[in-house]
């Protein structure tokens, strides 16, 4: 039988004519499907949801050259199929180590970890001698020069740099203490 023939017997409902059709050109849509995705089970399904479509809507087509719609059909079933792929917003991926690029952070963690630290800050400054500790607030928090720090304090620009010297040496040693104890 011819497909037009073939096609006239589908059109009346013959399964056993959508049957031979189906045999006859499985493998041409199959082939022109897997050329493009090289995936053999995508292939098939979208093989097989091509002539599931020209059986359920058999009574609307009108395909004048069975090949050129096949493989029409083809190729615009793997264009749907790709784009639906690419809009997928979720991909799980095993290796996390791919993902470091794209993880995002979690800001509620960075700012409490950001908090402990000034805290912890804050304690080891309060420690320091007062002398030292007042140089330090002066410099760091209230963001004086060395020249400003002695004028104001009465004290010497070499002593301002020798407190300033020993209070990040010993905030040094104390958080690197306090992080051995953190983790």
């Amino acid at each position: 039988m011819s497909d037009h023939e073939l096609w006239e017997s589908i059109l009346r409902g013959d399964q056993a004519a959508f049957s031979y059709f189906f045999k006859k050109h499985w493998q041409s849509v199959y082939t022109t499907v897997f050329f493009q995705l090289k995936d053999r089970e995508v292939s098939k399904e979208i093989t097989h949801d091509i002539f599931l479509n020209i059986w359920l809507k058999r009574e609307h087509l009108e395909i004048l050259s069975f090949s050129a719609y096949l493989k029409a059909a083809g190729r615009y079933h793997v264009y749907r199929h790709l784009k639906k792929e690419k809009i997928k917003p979720v991909a799980f991926n095993e290796e996390l180590g791919l993902l470091e690029d794209y993880a995002c952070e979690n800001e509620g963690d960075q700012q409490l970890s950001r908090q402990e630290l000034e805290n912890n800050v804050d304690e080891v400054v309060r420690a320091l001698p007062k002398r030292c500790r007042e140089v330090f607030i002066l410099s760091r928090q209230e963001h004086l020069s060395n020249d400003q720090i002695a004028g104001r304090l009465g004290i010497s620009k070499r002593t301002v740099e020798n407190q300033i010297t020993y209070a990040l040496q010993h905030l040094r040693t104390m958080l690197k203490v306090i992080s051995i104890f953190l983790f």
